[in-house]
């Protein structure tokens, strides 16, 4: 008997950076997604979002990751790897 699991599942590690975003015309000002980034290891997620978050436009960087089911299309909430500057609460993902 094979075990078909780990086969339908793939693990994606990203970067992702935000931008403060200036409200418009007195609206309330706040994190924009600005840049994503996928990568095969956890090093390289967790590198480039600390090498992004040191730029002078970004406000913040994550590196997370999340496990696709690929038969489903489903995806798992991110697992956080490394949070860098200012980002969004976990509650907002």
């Amino acid at each position: 008997m094979s075990d078909d699991h780990d086969a339908t599942e793939k693990t994606h590690f990203i970067c992702q950076t935000y931008t403060q975003n200036q409200g418009a015309k007195g609206g309330q000002a706040g994190l924009k997604v600005d840049k994503l980034f996928q990568y095969t290891t956890q090093a390289e997620a967790k590198n480039r979002a600390e090498r992004e978050s040191q730029s002078d436009r970004c406000a913040g960087a994550d590196a997370y990751m999340i496990v696709e089911d690929t038969n489903s299309g489903e995806v798992s909430p991110p697992m956080f790897l490394a949070r860098f500057g200012t980002v969004p609460d976990t509650d907002d993902f």
